[in-house]
């Protein structure tokens, strides 16, 4: 042929025929093995490799057809008709290498079958070469010297459908120890977020990651596009997920095929808050209350103006005199003479009481000193409580209860120290991966620092000390957690994590380049191409790089990315902007020799990382933990805020000390001023408190940091509003002719310890009932309360009244306070002095208070303010978050910053099983498992669904399945489960590390349907194996490190307990944690409802949740009920006491308590707009503060009842002026300057809870006390107690003319109101009327005797 153009036409013609002719139906590419492939350097498997051959297919004898149905069933055309084109050795090969896949594929029969079919399509299929077309072929010399062509590179062809509806049964399969999915396993760089069919196939035909014996190229042919000549793209059936592969098997579970779930309705989100059309229900019921309480009270104003009319005021004359009707029998009730005959009793006892304490002062002194000091004595054996968790949780409670069958089935939760790097000023940048392409990197994935981080890492795993008890030095791998070598672990046992154990903390691995050739281009791949394969296939032993490096740790388990990095989204893993390091340590009990060991290495490993914080070349910027730090921490803020409490303690006593005193003149300042008297007063006070701890210390009640801050404080206000008033009402008070001293005080005792008790019991018994509280915390807090407030009661009308009699004698002979021994000339005045504040709030402050419209607007402001408090209530944050106990200056707070913003997964979570169910009954598998032939609504699988609505289950990651597993490795398919066959151990347990040869036996044969199920004596069995058997290439389903520990057996067999651990969502404060904690135990009854239908389940057989952080949320859970429980008993003694102790005056209870709930209510109110948290703390300071609050107003209450003047307006100028300058000296002024210093704490505990909830307390006591109460009791207070009137009548009946009927006191005919100070004393003196002249502000001596 002369023609070129005719020549090139038939050269073509002629290779085109000669194609046709090679790919042709029952024709083969090749046959039989040829030798391990010469291009694999680091084969992970056998990678034997076919022969060339282009011939027929070849029929099967009898073994070869058996083993051809057990490897390749989809190929059988019978046993006469069935041709293949591989022989028994290549089944053998295709079996093990379907071994390593089946292990994690078998839970899904349809992805198994559809995966096995693939590759014996193009292994063993008799119209091979219709599909295969080889690439690429070397030499190959036999044993016999034969030579052979030998593939090592194929085209195969397979239709775009049939590839995809493999691709699609295979992509949702589980696998259970991580919760993620087998195809992230399958899809080399692309991990499960990338994976598509045609990278699946790639990573399966990709000679370079190990695991396939030479290269294949997967050519997926959509209908209609061209293909070569003779080519025909297999398109056989692939089974869908939700179909069975054999007629009597099952389909996939609905965890491995989406399309076989049921319908599952979504959760329902947490309730809406409650609404009334569009606006807040809570606010339109509390302006509706608010309006309609202001509306009655407005209109009860105007009814009560109406009936008495304006003619004149109520018990005035024409003149403005004051004017009694004379008061008959008749009318005085039961109330009013209950009333005087409580007054008159404890007037008596406590004067008689205080004559005689005052006459021996130096005896009570000394009996009190010894009643202290042996109370007292009990110190020495207390217990001071810092567990948070012995103080929030009490040992009865769920979540304890709980945690106690965890750590004694499992073992504890392992200590983490770790770091979170990050380098904010290094910019991210491009990399140009041969491999990958263009990736961004983040500026802290630089190879400069990630050196420097495993130079730190090394510097951290090799700390060593000397141990005493050991007797040698300690490291590392002595407390360390070893999860794959736990009984004898070294140092590349332990389980670090970090990225550089992605290159097996190895810095020639991480320097590690290499030229590789892809796609036609060539260029060098280094430790980025390695990080980023990792990163998306975690668990893979080789990269497909020519790097060719494991992913796995040193200590033989994957790292998944979220443990190594932070800071990216969308699973961008490269743009990452943290580093991760983490080392887990083994928990030991606190009394063990291996926990003080702990607690070294742990501030080493601190020592180490503040050091390297320091040195200045250092280029990251961290924050860091260690299991320890929360602990060390507040401990350490305890110490340091000791010197601030001292100093608050410091400031109340000078402020005492000062205010007792009385100023006459500069010449008798030593004498007149109280010091001693204030020292005493506050050394009664630490006495009380004392005593308490020390008599609780007898009895074996721990106490605890919030008791020792607390209970002294509460105290404090207590005690010093009881010295001020007892001390005031005697600087106020005239001796009268021919009284002694001692008789002086105890009159005064009997005027004012009534009013004492009335205080003292309220709180006494509000603290005793709420130590009825189930927080252990609480609980112990106020029982030491109580007895603290029982013993300053018991020490004033005691060792005070003594010192107080002592003081007097001192002053009456004019002897100065510090230097007894000198006397000072000076005499003192006559007359009394009131100081300042008394007449202050006579003249001014009680009639502007008092006055007709200031009354209004108090009323309806309070009402106001009370109804927005409630309102503000249903808002108020429930929670406390842990960095509210360390100081502002901690380094734990910039770790928690950075946990939050960096981590990506939250903590584990166990769903822990009791003991009671029967695993070892096919029923009792299904109902846990969910892989093929597993109730859809097992125990796994509603965990599964949970998962799929992590916001409102806060569940991220589904929970691993030990016999999820533990099925898969019993399948023969895995060849996991073996007897040995040979050998002294014939008929026992082959562990896959064994040579095939020994252990030619599976352990358990496969049923016709595909569901593996073990009998009770296979599962008894074979189960310790598993749990024993480490997991590796060949069976990556040995159950050690993943569930030794988390199946528990008796020395029968049965298991006790068992757990399956999921992760969280990432929790980031206190109201997500306990949400957190109410929905997976909402989960966990829903299980254990649906296990306890299984026949043979014990009743009391239970699933719950657990992890570390339950059992301080729990409390959360039940708070609100459990506060309002706490404040009702102490809120219900204060009405009782104070009714009793007023002769059943049940309308004065009723104000008293009305007012602290009011208190408390607008506490919590302005909780929540200044940002306090109600918590444990909280509730804590609403139990004082109601105690607190009956300070401020059970005092005035009493004073107001006992009070004889004409109106309730007077009555209430009178309690105001008398009593209302006692408290606010006495409680008010006490409790502020040592609050305000509080402020200056380093804890942000003590200043939120502390100092916020304790000024906020003290100035709404003082508002409601001082300024609401008055003007309440003036509109609603009880009427004047007639009992005493008629009293009055009598004794005055003596001493006046029988002749007048009535009797007037008219010292002035000028309305008092306007005019000014004229005392009325027909108030209770030691409960019996009071009619002794008194003089007062210069005015004449006037007997107010008014009838």
């Amino acid at each position: 042929m002369d023609n070129p153009l005719v020549a090139t036409l038939c050269l073509l013609w002629v290779c085109a025929a000669g194609m046709e002719g090679l790919h042709q139906e029952g024709q083969c590419m090749f046959y039989g093995e040829c030798g391990f492939n010469p291009e694999v350097t680091n084969p992970l498997i056998n990678s034997k490799i076919p022969c060339a051959y282009q011939g027929p297919a070849k029929p099967l004898n009898s073994i070869d057809y058996a083993q051809l149905m057990k490897v390749c069933p989809m190929l059988d055309r019978g046993p006469k008709d069935t041709r293949v084109c591989c022989t028994s050795s290549q089944m053998k090969s295709l079996q093990k290498s379907f071994a390593l896949s089946k292990a994690i594929l078998n839970r899904c029969p349809s992805c198994a079958d559809n995966f096995a079919h693939i590759h014996c399509i193009n292994t063993c299929s008799a119209n091979q070469s219709q599909s295969v077309n080889i690439l690429r072929t070397t030499n190959y010399t036999t044993d016999t010297g034969e030579q052979k062509e030998a593939v090592v590179a194929y085209e195969s062809y397979l239709t775009q459908e049939f590839a995809n509806a493999s691709f699609n049964s295979c992509k949702n399969v589980r696998l259970p120890a991580t919760g993620g999915y087998a195809i992230g396993v399958m899809c080399g760089k692309y991990g499960a977020a990338g994976c598509t069919t045609q990278y699946w196939l790639d990573f399966q035909g990709d000679a370079s990651n190990g695991l396939a014996p030479l290269d294949i190229d997967f050519r997926l042919m959509p209908d209609g596009r061209p293909v070569p000549p003779g080519i025909v793209p297999y398109n056989g059936r692939a089974w869908h997920c939700y179909e069975s592969p054999s007629l009597d098997g099952q389909a996939c579970s609905c965890q491995d095929c989406l399309e076989a779930c049921p319908v599952i309705v979504p959760p329902t989100s947490a309730s809406e808050s409650f609404k009334i059309g569009r606006l807040d229900g809570v606010l339109v019921v509390c302006l509706a209350i608010f309006a309609g309480a202001s509306l009655s009270f407005l209109g009860f104003l105007l009814v009560r103006n109406l009936h008495h009319g304006k003619s004149k005021e109520p018990g005035k004359d024409k003149n403005g005199n004051e004017v009694r009707k004379k008061v008959l029998p008749k009318d005085v009730t039961c109330t009013d003479r209950n009333s005087l005959a409580t007054q008159a009793f404890l007037g008596s006892l406590f004067q008689r009481w205080g004559t005689l304490m005052a006459s021996h002062p130096i005896k009570v002194i000394l009996i009190s000193l010894a009643v202290v000091v042996v109370f007292a004595i009990g110190l020495m054996h207390i217990e001071l409580t810092t567990d948070p968790v012995q103080l929030w949780s009490a040992p009865n409670s769920q979540a304890m209860k709980e945690k106690d069958f965890h750590d004694a089935h499992f073992d504890p939760f392992f200590r983490t120290n770790q770091l979170i790097l990050t380098a904010p000023g290094r910019k991210g940048y491009t990399y140009n991966s041969l491999v990958y392409g263009t990736v961004t990197f983040g500026g802290v994935i630089a190879k400069d620092l990630i050196l420097q981080l495993l130079e730190l890492q090394s510097r951290l795993q090799t700390i060593q000390f000397w141990s005493e008890e050991l007797g040698r030095n300690a490291s590392l791998s002595d407390i360390c957690f070893a999860p794959l070598n736990p009984n004898n672990s070294s140092l590349t046992d332990c389980a670090v994590n970090s990225l550089v154990q992605y290159f097996q903390n190895n810095v020639t691995k991480l320097n590690a380049k290499v030229n590789m050739t892809e796609g036609g281009q060539t260029k060098e791949v280094d430790w980025r191409d390695h990080f980023i394969y990792c990163v998306n296939s975690p668990m893979s032993f080789q990269d497909t790089t020519d790097l060719a490096l494991s992913c796995m740790a040193d200590y033989g388990a994957p790292v998944f990315p979220f443990l190594a990095v932070g800071g990216y989204e969308n699973e961008t893993y490269t743009d990452a902007e943290a580093l991760i390091m983490t080392f887990s340590l083994n928990n030991y009990p606190r009394d063990s020799l291996k926990f003080k060991l702990v607690q070294i290495w742990e501030q080493k490993f601190l020592d180490i990382i503040q050091e390297y914080q320091r040195d200045p070349s250092t280029n990251f910027t961290f924050a860091y933990m260690a299991e320890r730090s929360l602990e060390d921490e507040i401990n350490r803020t305890t110490a340091e805020d000791i010197p601030i409490f001292m100093i608050s303690y410091a400031v109340i006593f000078m402020y005492i000390a000062v205010a007792l005193g009385e100023y006459s003149s500069w010449k008798r300042i030593l004498v007149d001023s109280k010091f001693l008297l204030g020292f005493g007063g506050i050394l009664v006070v630490g006495c009380s408190v004392l005593a308490s701890m020390g008599f609780y210390a007898w009895v074996g009640i721990p106490s605890s940091l919030v008791i020792l801050q607390v209970v002294p404080f509460l105290v404090l206000a207590v005690g010093a509003d009881n010295i001020f008033i007892f001390v005031l009402e005697f600087q106020r008070d005239e001796r009268r002719p021919g009284e002694k001293r001692e008789e002086h005080i105890g009159r005064i005792l009997g005027n004012v310890a009534p009013s004492m008790l009335l205080c003292s019991a309220s709180e006494c018994v509000c603290f005793f009932l709420g130590a009825l509280s189930s927080m252990p915390a609480v609980k112990s807090f106020a029982l030491y309360a109580a007895l603290a407030v029982l013993m300053d009661f018991l020490l004033q009308m005691s060792a005070f009244v003594a010192l107080l009699s002592l003081d007097a004698r001192r002053q009456d002979a004019s002897r100065c306070e510090i230097l007894c021994c000198v006397t000072v000339s000076s005499r003192p005045k006559k007359t009394r002095n009131e100081g300042f504040l008394l007449p202050a709030m006579r003249r001014y402050y009680a009639p502007f208070l008092l006055h007709g419209v200031t009354r209004i607007t108090v009323m309806v402001l309070f009402f106001f303010m009370f109804c927005s408090s409630i309102f503000l209530m249903f808002h108020v944050t429930v929670g406390l978050d842990q960095e509210l106990a360390l100081p502002q200056d901690s380094y734990m707070l910039e770790y928690f910053k950075y946990l939050y913003k960096y981590f990506e997964v939250g903590v584990p979570t166990y769903f822990v099983t009791t003991r009671g169910y029967n695993f070892t009954t096919v029923k009792g598998i299904n109902d846990v498992c969910s892989s093929v032939g597993c109730d859809p609504f097992s125990l796994t699988q509603k965990i599964q669904y949970a998962t799929d609505f992590p916001k409102e289950s806060y569940l991220a990651i589904p929970a691993s399945s030990w016999v999820d597993d533990f099925l898969d490795w019993l399948n023969p398919g895995s060849g996991c489960c073996r007897l040995y066959t040979s050998g002294p151990n014939i008929g026992k347990f082959c562990s896959s590390n064994e040579s095939d040869w020994r252990c030619l036996l599976k352990c358990m044969p496969l049923p016709l349907n595909g569901i593996l199920r073990p009998d009770v004596k296979q599962f008894n069995t074979f189960l310790p194996h598993f749990l024993s058997d480490r997991p590796n290439l060949k069976c990556a389903k040995g159950g050690l490190g993943a569930y030794d520990k988390a199946v528990v057996m008796n020395e029968a067999g049965e298991i006790t307990a068992s757990r399956f651990m999921a992760y969280h969502t990432p929790l980031t404060n206190s109201q997500e944690f306990t949400a957190a904690l109410r929905t997976a135990r909402e989960l966990a009854a829903n299980i254990t409802k649906g296990m306890r239908e299984i026949p043979g389940t014990a009743p009391d057989f239970e699933v719950f949740p657990y992890t570390i952080t339950y059992v301080f949320y729990e409390q959360y859970l039940s708070i609100v009920p459990e506060g309002i429980f706490n404040i009702s008993m102490c809120l219900l003694p204060t009405f009782v006491v104070c009714c009793i102790l007023l002769g059943m005056d049940l309308r004065s209870g009723l104000l008293n308590l009305l007012t602290i709930i009011m208190i408390t209510v607008d506490t919590v109110g302005v909780m929540t707009l200044w940002g306090i948290d109600y918590n444990a703390v909280s509730l804590i300071n609403l139990v004082t503060a109601v105690g607190i609050s009956v300070e401020f107003v059970s005092h005035l209450t009493r004073s107001f009842a006992i009070s004889t003047k004409l109106t309730r307006v007077e009555r209430a100028k009178e309690a105001t002026t008398n009593m209302g300058s006692a408290v606010f000296a006495g409680v008010a002024m006490t409790n502020l300057p040592g609050i305000v210093v509080l402020a200056f704490a380093k804890a942000q505990l003590i200043q939120i809870f502390f100092f916020r909830l304790n000024l906020v307390i003290t100035l709404l006591g003082m508002a409601h006390g001082l300024i609401f109460l008055p003007v309440l009791l003036s509109y609603f207070g009880p009427d004047v107690n007639r009992a005493v009137l008629l009293e009055l009548q009598k004794k005055e009946a003596q001493d006046s003319d029988p002749s007048d009927k009535n009797c007037y006191s008219n010292s002035t005919f000028e309305n008092a109101e306007e005019k000014g100070p004229i005392h009325d004393n027909h108030s209770l003196s030691n409960g019996q009327p009071d009619t002794h002249t008194t003089q007062t502000d210069g005015e004449p001596g006037t007997a107010t005797t008014n009838l």
